[in-house]
């Protein structure tokens, strides 16, 4: 081969390649211009599809949606009913009742006014008043409104003649809760109510809805998670007549709220009621060893199933509200009080701790003792002489505690003590609002009025009575201290939670818990309780409070308070029994009569019935009987002028 042909083939080996890049590069750019044609011609597609079905064909599917729907009928689940610590007793139950509902997107918007005037008539409503509940901005609404509950069945009879003038209305069965008992237990119970703007605001994210039911106060409030239930929905497909689309309805069965069992002794609440009577004041009743509440009386009182009652409740609450003897106030656990002379207990308790002065060296009472520029006079006018530490507790001697708490033990060690029981601190009982009481010191006066704590203030301390104060049950929490030698436990109004859906099964039952430890030993709570002891056998109660069947110790107690005019005082009685029983066996009682009654001395004599009726199983007329205390009820001054 010469070089010409070999000098060719390679030229034609070089062009042969070239004509191979050509073809490829050729091909490559052509599957990327068809890919590039192929997705705008999708993304146009699908963009002219979008524009077709929201603005060529949107009102005809409009139409569509408007004339089938879903049709939901909402089924009431019962609340919970409440009973007391047997378990038997039911305190709260649920009656049929109805409630009525507007759809108002149902209603031909030409035939709005008459519709609704109509169903005003029926209902009795003003038609303001509907308005309120269907407001300008919910009349295209299709969610049902509930307008009234508690409707009577002849009522629900004469909608359901004239339904067909009355398109949009309809009515469902809804449970009105029944409070078995309206008397003092009504402050531990509660009301219930339609739900608020503001509740809704707090609760919508937990499940609750515009037409919910609600607890206020007391039990109803503080559980209404538990209480509350779960309603169930009937669904069915219609059509804009209501036809029936769909062959069956989805049915969501409602779940019922659970049934709560409380602490509370029905026969002993009663019991204590009757003993208080119609006297502004409080009764508590605790089991110290668990903080179990078996009574809790505050009177007056209201009827909750009034408070309830939607078409009374307004009228009510404000006649209630406006009552000057506060029959909404729960004066155990939210009226504040100074302890008065039930504070000794604490300053007894301090005395022995601290060592500060022998128990059995005597201070003299002459009646008064003179401090700075002032006169302070015991509550014996003409003195109670020499006494040591047991009987200056069981007579109640201001000078002696004046004395010991101004010169041996002083006012920060006094408020040490004092919050040792629990005093100034909240107390955590299952109720949706409780008062803390105070309890003073020296840096707190002068922070708050700029002055400084003078040796008055540590005396008026001293004898409970000045800047210090407590709740009812606050003091019952002390004795209850005394009783436990040195332990507080929580006190509680729950004392299970049952599934009505399981046969009213037990699924949570609350265990005791420590509120509170003290650092006192047990020989200085052994001598308190003997001292507390030695007060009602050989002290300022033993008429009183003498009893044949039980051993009882504890503290009376008369507080001084301004604007009462003469002769009125704060009544106290604070006491446990049986004294030599174990905790696990004792209760503590204790009572308080505002000043606001007529002066008697009630407190201790009303601590003893209910305590007789507890340990012996009778009702508070065998209780006064067994007393000898029936001559109480024939004077309307049971003890005349004050006492400690």
């Amino acid at each position: 081969m010469n070089s010409d042909e070999i000098q060719y083939r390679q030229n034609n080996s070089i062009y042969t390649e070239n004509i191979h890049r050509l073809d490829n590069s050729v091909s490559k750019s052509t599957k990327v211009f068809i890919l590039t044609i192929l997705i705008v011609v999708t993304f146009v597609i699908y963009v002219l599809r979008l524009f077709t079905l929201q603005v060529v064909e949107g009102q005809q599917h409009r139409t569509h949606s408007e004339v089938i729907s879903k049709d939901i009928t909402t089924i009431t689940s019962q609340r919970g009913e409440i009973f007391d610590r047997n378990a038997k007793y039911p305190m709260v139950i649920n009656t049929d009742s109805f409630a009525v509902d507007v759809k108002p997107r149902e209603i031909p918007p030409e035939r709005y006014d008459t519709v609704i005037t109509k169903l005003c008539e029926y209902l009795g409503m003003s038609r303001k008043d509907m308005d309120v509940m269907i407001p300008m901005d919910k009349r295209k609404s299709s969610t049902s409104i509930e307008v009234r509950t508690n409707i009577p069945f002849e009522t629900i009879c004469n909608i359901a003649e004239n339904i067909n003038d009355l398109p949009g209305i309809s009515w469902r069965n809804k449970p009105q809760r029944n409070y078995v008992e309206t008397g003092s237990i009504s402050h531990v119970l509660g009301y219930v109510g339609n739900i608020t703007s503001e509740e809704l605001k707090i609760w919508y994210n937990k499940g609750y809805s515009r037409n919910y039911t609600v607890g206020k106060i007391g039990i109803e409030r503080q559980y209404d998670e538990l209480l509350q239930g779960k309603d169930g929905r009937i669904s069915r497909v219609v059509d804009v007549h209501g036809r029936f689309l769909d062959s069956e309805p989805i049915v969501e069965p409602p779940k019922s709220g659970m049934n709560l069992v409380l602490t509370i002794d029905n026969s002993i609440q009663k019991l204590a009621e009757k003993t208080l009577g119609e006297r502004v004041g409080a009764i508590v009743v605790l089991k110290p060893a668990s903080g179990e509440i078996l009574a809790m009386v505050s009177y007056p009182y209201f009827d909750a199933n009034i408070l309830s009652s939607t078409e009374e409740f307004s009228a009510q609450y404000s006649k209630y509200y406006n009552d000057k003897s506060k029959p909404m106030l729960n004066r155990v656990v939210n009226a504040e009080y100074p302890p008065a002379s039930t504070f000794k207990t604490i300053m007894t308790t301090a005395i022995l701790s601290e060592k500060v002065f022998p128990r059995d060296k005597k201070v003299e009472c002459e009646g008064k003792i003179e401090y700075g520029n002032r006169i302070f006079n015991c509550h014996q006018l003409y003195g109670h002489g020499w006494l040591d530490l047991k009987n200056a507790l069981a007579q109640s001697c201001d000078v002696y505690f004046w004395v010991l708490g101004t010169e041996h033990l002083g006012a920060d060690r006094i408020a040490n003590y004092a919050k040792e029981f629990g005093l100034g601190e909240s107390l955590d009982i299952d109720l949706p609002a409780q008062s803390k009481g105070f309890v003073p010191t020296p840096q707190w006066k002068e922070r708050r009025y700029h002055e400084i704590w003078l040796g008055g203030d540590t005396m008026n301390m001293s004898i409970g009575q000045g800047f210090t104060l407590v709740t009812p049950l606050h003091v019952a929490n002390m004795m209850a201290m005394v009783c436990n030698s040195g332990k507080i436990y929580k006190p509680h109004l729950l004392k299970e939670v049952r599934d009505p859906s399981k046969d009213n099964e037990v699924v949570d039952t609350i265990q005791r818990e420590v509120l509170h430890t003290s650092t006192v030993s047990q020989d200085v709570w052994r001598e308190v309780q003997r001292d507390l002891r030695y007060t009602i056998s050989d002290g300022t109660a033993i008429i009183p409070m003498a009893n044949k069947t039980v051993k009882i110790a504890g503290k009376t107690g008369t507080a001084e308070v301004n604007g009462y005019g003469k002769n009125h005082w704060h009544s106290w009685m604070a006491c446990y029994a049986p004294y030599d029983a174990p905790p696990e066996d004792q209760v503590v009682v204790v009572t308080l009569v505002e000043a606001v009654n007529k002066w008697e001395w009630w407190a201790p004599y009303a601590t003893n019935i209910v305590i007789q009726g507890i340990f012996n199983d009778q009702t508070f007329e065998e209780s006064v009987s067994a007393l000898k205390f029936g001559y109480l009820f024939n004077k309307s001054n049971v003890a005349g002028g004050r006492r400690e």
